[in-house]
Formats: C-alpha cells, sequence, structure tokens
C-alpha cells in the first residue's frame, strides 16, 4: 500500500484494508463501500447520476422516478433501469463510473471537514460497478493536479461565475460558450454543471481553462467561508439507516418532479 492515498483520507484506506462495508461521509461528500470497495460517492457539489442520464435525453425523467419508486426500497434502481431496457448495461456503467469519481473529487477534497463512517449502510443505486478505494483517491489527487496545472487560483470553482469583456484575441470554445451564456455572476460553477447536466469537474476544468484565457474574472479577494454545521444530509446519516434510505428515496423522487 503506497502512502499517496493517506494524504487524502487516512480513514479511507483503513476502511478498505478492512473490508467495510457502509457510507464515508464527509462535509462535502459521502462515499458509498462494499467490502472495502467504493460502489457510489454523491455530494452536493456535483450533478447525480439521475442528472447525468436525463440532462442528454438519454433517460426519460419518468423512468428514473418509475425505477426509485419500484426499486428503490430494494436498492436495485441500476438494475431495474437495464433489466426494463431503459439504459444500456455498459452504458450505466460508464456514467454510473463518471457520476462516482465526479462525487468523490468533492467529498475527498483536502481538509473537508468531520468524516463519520456508517457501517451497513448501501446506497439505493444497488451494485453496478466497485471501484478499489485507491484509485478513487488516486484518481481525485489527479484531478485536483490537472485543475492546479490549468489555473492555481481554485477562488474560480466556487464563485459566481462572471464573465470578462473579450479582448487581447481571447475566444471561446462552442463549449465554453455554453458555459458563458450561463455565467450571470449569479450561478457558481457548480450550479452551472447542474443547469447543464454535466459533470462538476468537467465544468470546473473548463472554468479554469477559461479564467487562463481571460474569458471569466478570478476573485482577487475570496471571502474567508464560515465555520458551518454540517449540512442536514449529511446529519441524516445519523439515523437508522432504512428511515435515512425513506427520506433520501423521497428526496430523489421529489428531485426529478
Amino acid at each position: 500500500m503506497t502512502a499517496a492515498p493517506t494524504a487524502v483520507s487516512p480513514m479511507l484506506v483503513r476502511l478498505a484494508e478492512e473490508r467495510a462495508t457502509g457510507v464515508l461521509v464527509r462535509d462535502h461528500g459521502a462515499l458509498y463501500l462494499a467490502d472495502g470497495q467504493v460502489v457510489h460517492a454523491e455530494s452536493p457539489a456535483a450533478p447525480g447520476i439521475e442528472v447525468l442520464l436525463t440532462a442528454g435525453g438519454r433517460l426519460a425523467p419518468e423512468g428514473w422516478q418509475e425505477a426509485v419508486a419500484k426499486a428503490g426500497a430494494r436498492r436495485e434502481v441500476a438494475r431495474f433501469l437495464v433489466d426494463s431496457g431503459q439504459v444500456a448495461g455498459g452504458e450505466m456503467e460508464i456514467c454510473h463510473l463518471g457520476a462516482l469519481h465526479d462525487a468523490a473529487f468533492f467529498a475527498l477534497a483536502p481538509g473537508s471537514g468531520p468524516t463519520r463512517f456508517r457501517y451497513g449502510v448501501a446506497h439505493w443505486i444497488g451494485a453496478v460497478r466497485p471501484v478499489p478505494a485507491v484509485a478513487v483517491a488516486r484518481e481525485a489527487r489527479r484531478r485536483r493536479g490537472l485543475l492546479d496545472s490549468v489555473w492555481p487560483h481554485s477562488e474560480v470553482d466556487t464563485a459566481p461565475l462572471r464573465c470578462r469583456p473579450l479582448g487581447h484575441g481571447a475566444t471561446a470554445t462552442p463549449r465554453q460558450r455554453a458555459l458563458l451564456e450561463l455565467a450571470d455572476g449569479v450561478r457558481t460553477p457548480s450550479a452551472i454543471a447542474r443547469a447543464v447536466g454535466r459533470p462538476a469537474f468537467n465544468t470546473l476544468l473548463e472554468v479554469r481553462r477559461m479564467a487562463a484565457a481571460g474569458l471569466v474574472e478570478t476573485p482577487s479577494d475570496p471571502a474567508a467561508p464560515d465555520p458551518a454545521p454540517l449540512p442536514a444530509w449529511v446529519a441524516d446519516f445519523a439515523v437508522d439507516p432504512d428511515i435515512a434510505l425513506l427520506r433520501r428515496l423521497r428526496d430523489a423522487l421529489e428531485a426529478s418532479l
């Protein structure tokens, strides 16, 4: 075992070594483990798999609602979508892997606050394809390094996106123009990612490229974040796992209506 993943989350390394099953919760996200491997991840900063599936028309919102309603309590939403022919098996694996790494990037952010683990908790998406914890940690670290190599100012990741007047020959790609159209000085990159149905990390990477090209502003004096209590969605894991599951299934259905 190399020491590199320990720099991201010592608890994740320990849980992987003991082949733990449950959910690792931090204030920026959660990782679901089965036998020490990561089987799902989610974060308030990243669009969920339902957004990635429905935004591009690969799955009708009604199909997602049906899957959650009929298979959520059994923790077999992914299997239901594949068995019902609404999503191909390979497509589900690719989309799920993208959503997993996208959310894990935020969940494993350095210094992201308290960490807790609840044994025995499973996600309602169900089994798709597990990923070794060391690989998830390594990919999160690689992505962070990639962002810093493009533009080493992380303030642009969380600040409302503001355009700068075009000049000095700076041009935007079609993908960047789609993001700039939503840069109203109110939406953050994560909010824009959710609006366009794209992974949050991919959006952050484009935002940093645009900042390096002078297309968007980089805040010069970011406000220090206020210490805040754990978000309600994190505190939800302190209750009985089955009660927490029902609450989260309800929230998933309401979000897709």
